[in-house]
């Protein structure tokens, strides 16, 4: 490896296909790095490590927001709070239920994250 303070002046050409340069523009963008650093990196056999999308870690913080929310509604019906007298086992059946699904939501999400689209895309049922 060069000094820090080297310039890098020597550059590679590589031909790619419209679609190679699409995956690789993404890929790059998903680790956070320019194309020319990706590429520098990847083929120096760096392992490259993606930053997690804003976006999925907005959707944790609302599923998450919506499971303390449901948690707070069962707690005050354990708890005979007056302001769930009018609860019947219907309504926390639903609520445990909303509960069940928001659980499942939020593993989805996490696996969007922890695993590549095409690898999760074969093992959702």
């Amino acid at each position: 490896m060069g000094d820090a303070k080297e310039k890098r002046r020597h550059h590679l050409r590589v031909p790619v296909l419209q679609e190679e340069r699409q995956v690789i523009e993404r890929q790059a963008k998903q680790a956070g790095m320019s194309v020319a650093r990706y590429l520098r990196e990847v083929g120096q056999g760096y392992q490259i490590n993606g930053i997690v999308d804003y976006e999925q870690v907005r959707e944790l913080a609302r599923i998450n927001g919506d499971l303390g929310r449901l948690g707070g509604l069962l707690k005050l019906w354990l708890t005979n709070d007056e302001r769930t007298a009018q609860f019947g086992e219907s309504t926390i059946h639903a609520v445990l239920d909303r509960i069940l699904d928001t659980q499942d939501e939020m593993s989805k999400v996490m696996l969007s994250i922890v695993m590549p689209r095409a690898d999760h895309d074969s093992f959702s049922g």
